[in-house]
């Protein structure tokens, strides 16, 4: 079972039916990430230029031929930060940031052997974003993303991948702080429920012998 495989508890999480204070029972401090402020931006690069690393199998058999490239995880980089506070908007400042997200690329060489190597696209960040006021614990400027490419052509004289790209990226201002919340006490954790394919459904649940009354046929 899981918290979403009918499994019967008010201690776990899901919708909200009936009265949402019932069952609240403390105000607890927790040590949580708050996000004073996100946005979001999707962009398509063309003709970018993928340099490959940690190449799996080593020493391909060149040429390569692009078959896909992709993030596989959501940790990035932030670099060549600066924040700039403006003055006519309070509380509000120019952020801009490098943000590298590295990327899996798949490809097969000369002798259709596939193989995998690592790569990272980088893009520019210029946006506004409301920033807290100065404090003892400082924020941070951080950053989720997402890139994927389904086109890519191979260049021989450097050994890279040319491509167009379609990249998602999230950047947060952030802070670690304890946080006062509303509580309903502590989760219940459902059992585990193993999975299976159930090939044998259906035969087990037959009568281990026939059931009926004995008849004679005439």
């Amino acid at each position: 079972m899981s918290f979403f495989s009918n499994f019967q508890s008010d201690k776990c999480p899901g919708n909200i039916t009936g009265n949402p204070l019932n069952g609240m029972c403390e105000k607890v401090c927790i040590q949580a990430q708050k996000i004073f402020d996100a946005c979001i931006k999707q962009v398509q690069i063309e003709n970018y230029t993928l340099t490959l690393t940690d190449m799996v199998p080593a020493n391909p058999t060149y040429p390569l031929t692009f078959i896909s490239a992709r993030s596989v995880t959501s940790k990035v980089t932030v670099s060549d930060l600066n924040v700039d506070r403006l003055a006519d908007k309070p509380g509000c400042a120019r952020v801009q940031a490098k943000v590298t997200i590295p990327v899996e690329v798949v490809y097969t060489d000369a002798n259709g052997t596939e193989g995998v190597a690592d790569a990272e696209i980088t893009v520019s960040e210029d946006v506004l974003l409301f920033v807290p006021a100065p404090s003892i614990m400082p924020y941070s400027v951080v950053a989720q993303a997402s890139a994927v490419c389904t086109e890519g052509v191979f260049d021989a004289q450097n050994n890279t991948f040319t491509v167009n790209a379609c990249v998602t990226v999230i950047l947060k201002i952030a802070i670690d702080v304890e946080l006062l919340v509303p509580s309903y006490g502590y989760c219940a954790i459902p059992p585990a429920q193993d999975y299976s394919k159930e090939v044998c459904a259906g035969f087990f649940e037959l009568p281990l012998y026939p059931q009926g009354k004995n008849c004679s046929c005439k």
